[in-house]
């Protein structure tokens, strides 16, 4: 149970199937070669997932901060994100630069080689501390974590940022903007009686639909000053909504003629239809 063990057998994994790689002729025997690729990047998979755990018990409030996360796209997000920096490092290396510039690549390795040195310091000095005190995490332990922890975060942002384009400050607060919107058209409609909790807690499938047609209104006629604000050009607003900028000019205008009984009957009728 104890994760400096589960360390040492992850690490015996990943040392062993490098070793049979290194031994096999790919040209010769193509097929045992891919399987062992998978069995590499699954065991060192493995090896960051328990990494992980022990960075977060030993140095749980000295982590590198990742708030840089929220700029990725979200598809990019994944559980294995780690494993594929890792592969990603592996590759400028040796001079493989995967869908990128040569000369993004270049600027590049010395953070992969800086991050790949600092991975296998940190496997030594794990091995050795789980064959002496498994138990413990002294100080030299703890910064070799620490540093490690930081070059992974800067080569996960400077690679990912020369991939694709990040989110700026502007767009994320946009988006945290349409959050609050929807947010506040949820408070409402339970308060106008057009959802129930019961709809919310059940997931009840129509609210993927009903949700964003009442957000509309509301942005456009409870909260004109939020995201959906066509005093601001295009441009301006998130990216969500910017092309549908005219269209959202209409339906105002036709929104402004009707009257609070119309419009009630109008949200009522937005939160059955199909």
């Amino acid at each position: 149970p104890r994760l400096l063990s589960q360390f040492f057998f992850a690490d015996e994994r990943v040392t062993r199937v490098v070793a049979e790689i290194n031994g096999l002729d790919a040209e010769l025997d193509p097929q045992q070669y891919l399987v062992l690729l998978n069995q590499l990047h699954l065991s060192q998979a493995h090896l960051l997932a328990v990494l992980e755990r022990i960075m977060e018990e030993c140095i749980p409030t000295q982590r590198h901060s990742r708030d840089y996360l929220v700029k990725f796209p979200e598809e990019l997000l994944v559980d294995n994100l780690g494993n594929h920096m890792l592969f990603a490092a592996e590759c400028l290396l040796a001079g493989t630069f995967l869908d990128m510039e040569e000369s993004d690549g270049a600027q590049l390795r010395p953070q992969a080689r800086n991050l790949l040195c600092s991975l296998e310091l940190v496997r030594t000095v794990l091995r050795e501390q789980s064959l002496s005190q498994p138990n413990s995490y002294p100080e030299p332990v703890q910064a070799v974590l620490i540093q490690f922890d930081r070059l992974f975060a800067e080569f996960e942002l400077s690679y990912v940022s020369s991939l694709v384009a990040v989110k700026s400050p502007d767009e994320i607060y946009r988006q945290q903007e349409i959050i609050v919107l929807f947010c506040e058209t949820v408070e409402r409609a339970l308060h106008l009686g057009y959802l129930t909790q019961e709809m919310i807690d059940g997931y009840e499938p129509l609210l993927m639909f009903t949700i964003p047609r009442l957000a509309i209104i509301s942005g456009l006629l409870i909260y004109p000053e939020g995201p959906l604000s066509l005093e601001r050009s295009p441009e301006e607003m998130s990216r969500v909504f910017s092309p549908f900028y005219n269209l959202l000019k209409k339906i105002r205008d036709l929104l402004w003629v009707l009257s609070a009984e119309e419009l009630c009957l109008l949200e009522r009728s937005l939160c059955t239809a199909e």
